[in-house]
């Protein structure tokens, strides 16, 4: 495979993370990661098993991701790609990025690793508040 197709591939899926969870297809969403893989934001790092509770607990709305910068390493990447997420009711906008590692697998390539970081108003990035998802219920 040559990087062009790579580059390529690793856009879909990430193009498919937003969309899927935009839609609310937890299924296409958790079939973007390995199955070893994770997201962390809110102090906290989330295996798969819990992210439908995750995402549920999550406000709703648009997901909307720039060009990630991605760097290639054989059957390895890294990369940040931006976010605007629209809340869907009122319309409020939450931006920042994704931090992600990603691993190619014999169905292409994965995302192992994303972690969230949020822009503030004042200009701080940090990993988020608490989330309204409560883990100890999971």
């Amino acid at each position: 495979m040559s990087r062009s197709d790579d580059l390529l591939e690793i856009q879909q899926v990430l193009a498919r993370y937003a969309v899927t969870i935009t839609k609310g297809d937890i299924e296409g969403l958790l079939a973007v990661f390995t199955p070893d893989g994770s997201y962390s934001a809110f102090g906290d790092t989330y295996t798969l098993d819990l992210f439908p509770e995750l995402v549920a607990a999550a406000p709703k709305g648009l997901f909307l991701t720039g060009i990630p910068a991605l760097y290639i390493d054989g059957d390895t990447a890294t990369g940040t790609q931006p976010l605007c997420f629209v809340e869907h009711s009122t319309h409020d906008m939450r931006i920042g990025y994704y931090t992600d590692t990603l691993v190619r697998t014999t169905g292409g390539w994965r995302l192992r690793t994303r972690a969230m970081t949020f822009i503030r108003r004042n200009g701080e990035h940090d990993s988020g508040i608490p989330h309204a998802f409560d883990r100890s219920k999971a």
